[in-house]
């Protein structure tokens, strides 16, 4: 299954997603991808660094969203 992971900065006033990058990810199963999503999270090379993470399915339905900022708090 094909899924798009893609990685934006959130703005503080309003939560407006800016898009950094997508990646597109063939995979298994979403956990699969979201291993992939937090690796890339860390290491890719972006213009800047991104807030959070999100996973879209084929039909370009958000099935998962992850930032470290909601996770610790």
């Amino acid at each position: 299954m094909m899924f798009i992971i893609e990685f934006f900065r959130l703005r503080g006033t309003d939560e407006t997603h800016a898009t950094l990058d997508r990646v597109e990810h063939d995979a298994t199963d979403l956990e699969d991808t979201k291993v992939r999503a937090m690796s890339l999270f860390e290491t890719l090379d972006m213009p800047q660094k991104p807030d959070a993470v999100r996973i879209l399915n084929h039909n370009g339905d958000e099935v998962f969203i992850w930032s470290p900022k909601r996770s610790s708090a």
